[in-house]
């Protein structure tokens, strides 16, 4: 039988975002005039009252401009920036749906999505301007619909800056009835296994999901005390619904970072004193690693919260001795708003290694190859069910079909198991699955002091018919790649591993592991590089 959630269940508006960001009772009674998004440089901010004022002048301006109609899609081609989330209320107020798109795109990439998704209008920044236009040509759309958001407001003869554009407030009704089911974002995957496929995220699932995270750990945080750094992209659904949606709920302040950098960040957390984070694993890595980190006060950071991939113990307790910051886990997936999963702060070092406890208003299973349920303990595939599950994926019926089954449960493709604390484990991907753990690895490895980042995939050898363990690494700063290097960093896990774990397949180095916006491996481009060294070495042994 499915499990439920430990958290109790809670009643879900049946609204759409506008009416519950705005219209509705602020959460914990914020004053209007909270700052909600502040530029890293300060010189930028907008209060509550601001962000809906300028958005709803926005949407009218869609609605004047463009003749916008409930459904037509806006696209978002930009790095973080104070001004996103104006563009996104105002055009959820107009009816529009978001379809963020990832700022290192070329213009071919651009295009397929703009195509895909047949957006109407781009809005991006003077730095990316020249590739929306690209793109934009390539998709049929004129360059009359591409917008400029960001801190640049001079004229361009290419683009419009949207504040430029913007209607004062109307006093008119919104011309169309939006409902919670409608649809309020395109949120197109990483494309870990193929082309982007667009994911269909209803203003329900979004709720749902900023109620989630408030009704399971919301507590630990308030609007008068704490301050959040805005390093994970917008433009990925783990920071649209952590740092745009969720704090303009909660009023909760956001400086917002445009791209991560080591010495940046501390530089923030320093001068802004924030307290909470959502990061990715590589984040961890380079606080606990850092040579200049202890340069900082870092002392107002006391919670960070981590996705994408399992934390060791040893990084965790590391941290927490460091810098004295609490450290849980959390889970989920673009299909699921994104999160799904946390650990309570109450248990952030009691279960390390885990992704938590189920989110209320969810049911959830692991399931053997064959479709049957397993029992705790066991292994299988992780089945979610609830509101923040997503509809679909964008004209894409038979990848919609492959993904939900007919009762509802969203396949994840993830791996794990239960454990009898009613804590969720992950252990590795359906798609990647070989005879050894690649995240346990992955994770023993960033525990060696050789080490800044790891991937660890399987790759084929023809003598032995199996794919064995090779692991792509970036070498902490000071240790230039070399065969000894390998040697040494292959015989450290020697002695914590079984025979069938050690890197028989090889150590190699590289500049960077490829990764999604949300910090996930992207280990196709890995095993292509894989293939083309194959190719090589056969192509040497044949001279």
């Amino acid at each position: 039988m499915p499990t439920a959630s430990s958290w109790p269940s809670f009643d879900i508006p049946t609204v759409d975002l506008w009416n519950f960001m705005f219209e509705s009772p602020r959460d914990c009674g914020f004053p209007e005039d909270k700052v909600i998004y502040r530029s890293l440089d300060d010189t930028k901010r907008y209060t509550y009252a601001e962000v809906k004022a300028t958005a709803k002048a926005f949407g009218n301006t869609l609605l004047d401009g463009w003749n916008w109609q409930k459904g037509d899609v806006l696209c978002v081609f930009s790095p973080n920036d104070v001004d996103y989330a104006l563009i996104v209320h105002g055009t959820l107020y107009a009816g529009g749906i978001i379809a963020p798109a990832n700022p290192g795109y070329g213009a071919k990439d651009l295009a397929f999505m703009l195509k895909n998704s047949g957006a109407r209008v781009i809005v991006t920044q003077k730095a990316l301007l020249s590739v929306a236009v690209e793109a934009a040509e390539l998709a049929g759309l004129s360059k009359g619909n591409v917008v400029l958001l960001g801190g640049d407001e001079s004229h361009s003869p290419e683009a419009t800056h949207f504040k430029q554009l913007l209607k004062p407030d109307q006093q008119r009704e919104r011309p169309c009835k939006i409902e919670g089911k409608d649809l309020a974002f395109l949120a197109y995957s990483s494309g870990t296994t193929g082309l982007p496929k667009g994911v269909m995220l209803t203003h329900t699932n979004i709720i749902a999901n900023v109620l989630q995270v408030k009704h399971s750990v919301g507590h630990n945080y308030s609007w008068d005390k704490d301050k959040i750094l805005g390093i994970l992209p917008f433009f990925h659904i783990y920071g649209l619904t952590t740092l745009l949606n969720q704090p303009l709920h909660r009023g909760l302040e956001v400086v917002v970072m445009p791209q991560f950098n080591l010495d940046a960040f501390c530089t923030a957390v320093q001068r802004h004193k924030t307290t909470f984070l959502y990061v990715a694993p590589p984040v961890i890595v380079q606080l606990s690693r850092g040579p200049n980190v202890h340069k900082y006060d870092l002392s107002s950071l006391r919670m960070l919260t981590s996705g994408a991939a399992p934390l060791t113990k040893e990084l965790v307790s590391f941290v927490h001795r460091k810098f004295d910051i609490k450290v849980n886990q959390a889970y989920g997936l673009s299909e699921t708003s994104p999160m799904t999963h946390t650990l309570p702060w109450e248990e952030w070092w009691s279960s390390v290694g885990s992704v938590g406890k189920l989110f209320p208003n969810m049911t959830a299973m692991y399931v053997s190859e064959d479709g049957k349920e397993v029992q705790a303990g066991e292994t299988g595939e992780l089945w979610v069910k609830g509101p923040n599950v997503f509809k679909g994926y964008w004209r894409n019926e038979e990848a919609t079909k492959n993904a939900i089954t007919p009762e509802g449960f969203f396949k994840t493709g993830d791996v794990g198991f239960q454990g009898k604390d009613h804590n969720f484990y992950i252990t590795d991907r359906m798609k990647e699955l070989i005879k050894w753990n690649g995240f346990q690895l992955e994770g023993l490895l960033l525990d060696s002091p050789l080490v800044s980042d790891v991937a660890v995939i399987g790759v084929h050898s023809e003598e032995q018919h199996t794919e064995l363990p090779r692991a792509y690494i970036v070498p902490v700063e000071g240790h230039k790649p070399s065969e000894k290097l390998g040697q040494e960093i292959g015989a450290w896990l020697d002695e914590r591993v079984a025979y069938y774990k050690k890197l028989r397949g090889g150590v190699r180095f590289v500049d960077e592991i490829p990764k999604s916006p949300a910090g996930k491996i992207l280990r196709r481009i890995l095993k292509g590089l894989a293939e083309e060294e194959g190719k090589k070495e056969k192509r040497q042994a044949k001279l």
